[in-house]
């Protein structure tokens, strides 16, 4: 995996880099073959002396997303590594699933799924579908729209480029823009 680690109000020492390195290393364990991955860590230092750290793995068939907060960054980045596990075993789980239904897999797995872990099956399940045709419009008039709707995130056609973006509203209250290439 190719390390690119940040620090935002933080300088990210040898130290911290090694500690990492070496925590987020062991999701290697779970893949039969190290998967080519760019590890993008972001470390912040909070005003209120807190630390946040967020860790995104782009990987072929998964994104493995997590973040943190805590007042010890070394905590946090503990507390991450055990997020992201959980997550590689809940999609392992879902991957099992489907290749035992369908015999085809995306992502190959060393350990086998532990048969005393009991996942909730109605956490996939999808319970409402909506078809809505797509206005084009620019990114305001889609975040305007979202909060007229009083929604969290809404899917519009961007008028410039002609293709599906999403836009949403952050935890920080800002908005963020998601764009399919």
């Amino acid at each position: 995996m190719n390390y690119n680690i940040r620090g935002e109000n933080i300088e990210v020492t040898p130290a911290i880099r090694e500690y990492v390195e070496k925590k987020v290393a062991k999701l290697e364990r779970y893949f039969s073959e190290t998967p080519e991955a760019n590890v993008n860590v972001n470390l912040r230092f909070n005003q209120d002396k807190t630390s946040k750290v967020e860790v995104t793995i782009p990987m072929p068939n998964l994104v493995l997303r997590a973040e943190e907060t805590n007042d010890d960054m070394y905590a946090a980045i503990d507390l991450i590594v055990d997020k992201l596990e959980r997550q590689i075993r809940k999609h392992k789980t879902k991957v099992n699933r489907k290749f035992r239904e369908k015999g085809d897999v995306g992502l190959t797995f060393t350990n086998p799924v532990p048969e005393n872990v009991d996942y909730d099956e109605d956490e996939l399940e999808v319970v409402r579908t909506k078809r809505f045709d797509l206005k084009p419009m620019d990114s305001e008039e889609a975040i305007l729209q979202m909060n007229l709707l009083g929604h969290s995130f809404y899917v519009f056609t961007n008028a410039d480029t002609n293709r599906t973006n999403v836009v949403y509203k952050r935890r920080d209250g800002r908005y963020g823009l998601i764009e399919a290439h």
